[in-house]
């Protein structure tokens, strides 16, 4: 059993890798996107997941009925759009749209710890967490005071982690978003999360405001067995 203090070592490495933590990163708002509130969509059930192509789609278990796709502006852009589809018999349905932020120099295909870019891929989602209490969570919720983000970051960023949702990319499903264990290695990085916005990019999650993030961890469920699909918009054509 690891000890209280490597417990809290971890954590903060974690959050480290999640969001940055740099100064340098914190400090620059001179970017921030002005956010449009979440849209409840009219449009009609479609075959496949516009705008997701073969290469992607074909990863797309064949369980899955919650997607929620991060359709990333370009390559090396920051900005992104979150929908929710649901999947109701062939068809899928989208159900809500909102504004939200992915790795500050855009995407990868191949993930590196450190790297400030999302990795592009169809990733399940397991488990959730965060500082607040539990919000009517159907995904299993980890509430700790480790996910509380380190002060000597700037002030915009100290609800990042409030409420998470652990993106199933190089960790170990079943346990909490803080849990280190990286079954790839260090290198390829981990700890990439969907968390609450602070107004720009990110260093490899995905952020949007609380009150996505409270609809997601509503709206979410084991049964359904959701995932993420993410990427800049040409990889997820592919």
């Amino acid at each position: 059993m690891r000890g209280a203090g490597t417990v809290v070592v971890a954590a903060a490495l974690l959050l480290a890798g999640c969001a940055g933590g740099a100064a340098g990163e914190h400090q620059d708002t001179s970017r921030q996107t002005v956010r449009q509130p979440p849209r409840a969509s009219q449009a009609a059930a479609t075959e496949g997941i516009p705008g997701v192509g073969p290469v992607l789609r074909s990863h797309i278990p064949a369980g899955s009925r919650q997607v929620v796709a991060v359709y990333g502006d370009g390559a090396r852009s920051a900005d992104s759009t979150i929908v929710l589809y649901t999947r109701q018999g062939d068809l899928w349905k989208r159900e809500r749209s909102w504004s939200g932020h992915n790795g500050k120099r855009g995407w990868t295909t191949d993930h590196r710890e450190g790297d400030r870019k999302s990795p592009v891929g169809v990733f399940t989602l397991s488990d959730a967490g965060g500082v607040l209490a539990e919000p009517d969570s159907r995904l299993p919720y980890h509430r700790s005071s480790a996910f509380t983000a380190p002060r000597s970051w700037s002030r915009s960023h100290w609800h990042d982690f409030d409420l998470v949702i652990a993106i199933d990319y190089n960790r170990v499903k079943g346990t909490s978003p803080l849990d280190p264990t990286r079954p790839e290695g260090q290198s390829k990085g981990g700890g990439i999360w969907l968390h609450m916005d602070h107004g720009s990019g990110t260093s490899a999650c995905v952020s949007q405001s609380r009150a996505d993030m409270e609809y997601l961890l509503r709206t979410l469920d084991p049964a359904l067995h959701p995932i993420v699909v993410m990427g800049d918009r040409a990889h997820l054509k592919a």
